[in-house]
């Protein structure tokens, strides 16, 4: 049998003034078959303190999202020092090289993209995204943050939707989380 790869997704994270938001679509195709429209791929953890969002299979998110708040439990809830212990593991244990996906997480101070291949980088601009509309959403979002005065919320939202209509591995089931406070 044929390995079909599984795609679909778009992950778009924006800080903006003392907000930090985070939204993705629903999409997921198997081969050129759109499987489902309605999958959640971001979500907030910590009781809202961070939000988190995943491009790849929806078993390797579960596992790096089980993955990612151990390590939070173990570095006293620091989000810098989870996202390199996660992408340490990630890049060094064998089961998890393995995985093809990107994480964003989110905090009231840092936005951070994790890679398996040990990255944990922060945006300059306070722009991320990844998946398969990523860099669609970016160019939009990085345009929006630079030239109006939206929030970040409405930012990601634009973002996901001019993504959806250029990407046909994403669609306008979008899911929005995010954080304001003093620091975002």
């Amino acid at each position: 049998m044929k390995n079909i790869k599984m795609r679909g997704t778009t992950i778009c994270c924006v800080r903006k003034g003392h907000q930090v938001a985070i939204a993705g679509d629903g999409q997921v195709t198997l081969g050129d078959t759109v499987v489902k429209h309605g999958a959640r791929k971001i979500r907030a953890i910590r009781d809202g303190s961070i939000i988190t969002g995943f491009a790849g299979s929806t078993a390797d998110a579960m596992n790096l999202f089980e993955r990612f708040e151990a390590k939070l439990d173990e570095h006293g809830g620091s989000l810098l020092r989870a996202a390199v212990a996660l992408a340490k593991d990630w890049r060094t244990d064998k089961f998890l090289r393995q995985l093809e996906a990107m994480m964003i997480v989110a905090d009231a101070e840092h936005t951070l993209l994790i890679s398996g291949n040990g990255d944990v980088l922060e945006p300059d601009d306070g722009v991320a995204a990844i998946g398969s509309g990523g860099n669609y959403a970016k160019a939009a979002a990085v345009a929006l943050v630079r030239h109006t005065d939206m929030e970040a919320t409405d930012i990601v939202r634009e973002a996901m939707a001019v993504a959806a209509n250029i990407c046909v591995y994403t669609n306008d089931h979008v899911l929005i989380e995010s954080i304001t406070g003093e620091a975002a």
